[in-house]
């Protein structure tokens, strides 16, 4: 979940989306395997330097007059090829749901409603449906990969409190871990990591205190999850135990970002974090060590691009794509990754 410029407080009325844009407001070519990639323009790579220059791939969305931002989340391969986002501050009518041709280069809506603000999107390994996290509201709800048979999955209170969730991973059964960015819009430290089974009825509080919860993916061996704190800047490991209880948690990574904050996280086959930032438009990658690798980067030349929110990794292959988005529009950029991509390779 990535915070935009500052709007007035009044703006949240309007058909209940500028909720989430003032929440927001607040804060914040590889080897190819399978049906994607294929795009003519060769993908970037790493430099001596350790920066990455990712190229443009297509715009996606403008800057809409209704909310005055666009911005763009989620992405998420389908086992067809397909690449799905979300535009999570797109109005009531308007393509709430994106999917993309990254090799024809082509983009369609799949869904739209007149209330969800969806934050990111991940497909489950247990139905096939595509989940998504309504920040504004505290629901989950999930569609066919079509975008049709809207359901809501998970709705009302968690151990006395609402959600506000932000990303999802999912483990190997279909059981949901939910970043909780509860506190953000108070600068508070409420945020949690919420673990909703496969069924939807029993939903139990990992984690707590935590500084805006964001970015959430299981380790490449699913022995725990990474978890970004957006206004700490730091992200931080959950060990869990064979059921998925959690066993300790410990601070692992600081990230320095300057004015830029820790938004969504992927994870690549090797175990190397892709940690997006808001306010800058670039990843910092790090190995499972915390260790610093690469920074991707856009073009200098690029105007507009404020935030490079989320990755997505082509399964089985080492094209990235990453969400960047700003008063310029929403954009998809590629690059090299350093890794395979795997289902952890879909940042939340």
């Amino acid at each position: 979940m990535r915070r935009l410029p500052p709007r007035p407080r009044a703006a949240r009325a309007k058909a209940g989306l500028l909720a989430i844009a003032f929440a927001f407001a607040i804060a914040g070519c590889g080897t190819e395997s399978g049906a994607p990639g294929g795009l003519s323009a060769p993908g970037a790579t790493a430099t001596t330097t350790g920066t990455i220059r990712a190229q443009k791939v297509m715009q996606l969305t403008r800057t809409h007059e209704e909310t005055g931002m666009t911005l763009l989340e989620g992405p998420a391969f389908h086992p067809d090829g397909g690449l799905f986002v979300v535009d999570v501050t797109a109005p009531p009518g308007k393509p709430k749901v994106l999917r993309v041709d990254v090799r024809r280069k082509t983009v369609r809506a799949v869904h739209t409603d007149g209330r969800g603000a969806y934050t990111s999107a991940q497909f489950s390994p247990y139905d096939g449906r595509l989940y998504l996290t309504d920040y504004a509201h505290g629901e989950i709800v999930s569609l066919a990969p079509d975008g049709g048979d809207p359901r809501t999955f998970f709705a009302g209170e968690v151990d006395g409190a609402r959600m506000n969730p932000d990303d999802i991973a999912f483990d190997e059964k279909g059981h949901l871990y939910v970043s909780d960015s509860r506190g953000l819009s108070e600068g508070a430290a409420h945020g949690r990591v919420v673990r909703i089974d496969r069924e939807g009825g029993k939903v139990t509080v990992l984690a707590d205190g935590l500084a805006a919860t964001n970015g959430i993916s299981f380790d490449e061996a699913y022995r725990g999850l990474w978890i970004s704190e957006l206004t700490e800047n730091r992200i931080s490991y959950l060990r869990l135990g064979e059921g998925g209880e959690a066993e300790a948690r410990h601070t692992a990574i600081r990230v320095d970002g300057g004015i830029a904050q820790t938004d969504s996280i992927a994870v690549d086959a090797d175990g190397n974090l892709y940690q997006g930032l808001h306010g800058r438009p670039a990843v910092v990658v790090y190995d499972r060590h915390g260790e610093r690798l690469a920074t991707v980067e856009v073009p200098a030349r690029a105007e507009g691009l404020e935030s490079a929110t989320n990755v997505a990794i082509t399964p089985g292959g080492t094209k990235a794509y990453m969400t960047v988005s700003g008063p310029g529009g929403g954009h998809l950029y590629t690059f090299d990754a350093l890794g395979k991509g795997t289902r952890q390779s879909n940042g939340g």
